[in-house]
C-alpha cells in the first residue's frame, strides 16, 4: 500500500525530500548508517529526475 502512495508524489516533493535526506545523511558519523543514508539520498534524487522534464537531445536533428 506505501508504494501506491509513493507513486503519487510530485516531482517537488520528492526533490523536497531527497534535499533533506542528503542533509541528513552528511549529518551522521562516518560508517555504514551514513552509507545508506546517501543510497537512500540518491534513489530520492533518481526518483525526482524521472518525473522530471524529458528534454530533447542538443545538436543536429538525425537523418531520415
Amino acid at each position: 500500500m506505501a508504494k501506491g502512495r509513493k507513486a503519487g508524489r510530485s516531482e517537488l516533493d520528492l526533490d523536497f525530500e531527497a534535499l533533506a535526506a542528503l542533509e541528513e545523511a552528511r549529518g551522521l558519523p562516518h560508517g555504514p548508517e551514513r552509507t545508506e543514508a546517501l543510497k537512500k539520498a540518491g534513489l530520492l534524487r533518481k526518483a525526482a529526475d524521472s518525473q522530471g522534464i524529458v528534454f530533447a537531445k542538443r545538436g543536429r536533428p538525425a537523418k531520415d
